[in-house]
């Protein structure tokens, strides 16, 4: 949607971009916006998908050149046409566009391909994963499925803020049978603070629910946003979450499966790299798996919690110069091995009292620890968490 409201609302502006199920570009906005700070100001305050560039209505080609390295630099997309739509104009473009292209940088493809002339656009579906469905008569953004999660979310969201101390939450069988559990709001606020310190995450980024609800990390999800006025976009849980955005949140909590699966598919891939905090939990990172986080340019983490501990109490990071093969837990939380060597965690504030676990751990001397398998017969699949003996039971029958 190309400049939906008129120029100089940057407020309104930056909340439709942050809400919007469809891109938003940037065109009439663009105009009389020539000094550096000025347009850095522009692009860090609204958060657009796209600008639309016309160069001579931005000082000729140097002034285009400013807003596509600063678009750049934020991983806005952009595209650029002739303010007065001529064959002369749009010639000169195409050849522009075409000399840029060979000195883009080929980790990022989607911003090297050569983004064409408005005129051609306006022809082709620019946006291929826009979640619109027709029913009837109308037409709603996203599926049935999807507009379910939502209200799921805003559900929960409606729990989380009513005059109830405590909810009930559902274990998923990491220290035993799976349960229902009482806990207080207040301990879900502290693990929420407690997580958006570490990460460094701003007051009003975006952020990605992708989790089912009815866990523990699914919900830490939207007590986050509560916490730190996050924008939450929540997507429907799937192996594939990422597949219907357009554009990156700044903070995702997903599975290792998830994960696996982004990688798969270009778009995914894509979108998952600019992710500037990615935490990973709900089950084991494999070598492979972890390999090829490597080189991933933003922050990305591996997480050790359980629905007792509300999400994680120890993180580990997985590239970077500060990767490790070890957790290191979070600030005010103490751990400890049973006779049995499995950990025991005591996170004053969150958990109640000294939690055992089931997972065989060893600690070393600064602090950190990792976990060398489980004293149960419990097994993680995508998330979640199997018991053997139940397997066994419901198997036999087949």
């Amino acid at each position: 949607i190309e400049q939906p409201i008129r120029q100089g609302q940057w407020k309104a502006l930056a909340e439709l971009c942050q809400k919007t199920p469809i891109p938003i570009a940037l065109d009439e906005e663009l105009i009389g916006v020539h000094l550096p700070e000025e347009k850095k100001a522009l692009l860090d305050t609204v958060r657009p998908q796209f600008l639309v560039l016309k160069p001579t209505l931005h000082g000729g080609f140097t002034g285009a050149e400013e807003w596509i390295s600063l678009a750049r630099e934020r991983e806005v997309g952009y595209w650029v046409t002739s303010a007065l739509e001529s064959n002369i104009g749009l010639n000169a473009i195409a050849q522009w566009t075409a000399a840029l292209h060979e000195h883009f940088h080929p980790d990022h493809p989607a911003l090297s391909f050569p983004q064409g002339l408005g005129t051609g656009s306006l022809f082709v579906t620019n946006f291929s994963g826009a979640p619109l469905s027709l029913e009837g008569e109308r037409m709603w953004c996203g599926t049935p499925e999807e507009r379910k999660f939502n209200r799921e979310a805003a559900h929960f969201r409606h729990t989380f803020l009513n005059a109830e101390p405590s909810l009930s939450v559902q274990t998923s069988g990491s220290t035993g049978q799976p349960q229902r559990l009482s806990v207080e709001k207040q301990r879900m606020v502290r693990s929420a603070e407690a997580t958006l310190r570490f990460l460094r995450i701003p007051n009003g980024s975006t952020a990605l629910l992708c989790l089912p609800l009815k866990f523990i990390a699914g919900q830490m999800m939207v007590v986050r946003s509560l916490v730190g006025s996050l924008s939450l976009r929540a997507v429907c849980p799937s192996s594939r979450p990422l597949a219907t955005l357009h554009d990156a949140p700044f903070f995702a909590a997903m599975t290792p499966m998830q994960v696996f699966e982004s990688l798969r598919s270009p778009h995914d891939r894509r979108l998952l790299r600019r992710i500037r905090r990615l935490l990973i939990g709900g089950g084991s990172i494999s070598p492979t798996l972890e390999e090829e986080l490597r080189d991933f340019p933003n922050e990305v983490w591996s997480s050790y919690g359980m629905t007792e501990t509300l999400s994680h109490i120890a993180l580990r990071r997985l590239n970077g110069p500060q990767a490790s093969e070890t957790y290191r837990p979070l600030p005010g939380v103490h751990l400890s091995l049973s006779s049995e060597g499995t950990l025991t965690i005591d996170a004053p504030g969150i958990t109640d009292g000294a939690l055992k676990t089931n997972d065989l751990a060893e600690i070393s001397g600064d602090g950190s620890f990792r976990i060398l398998g489980r004293r149960d017969n419990v097994i993680c699949s995508g998330g979640l968490k199997l018991r053997i003996e139940e397997l066994e039971t419901r198997l036999a029958s087949l």
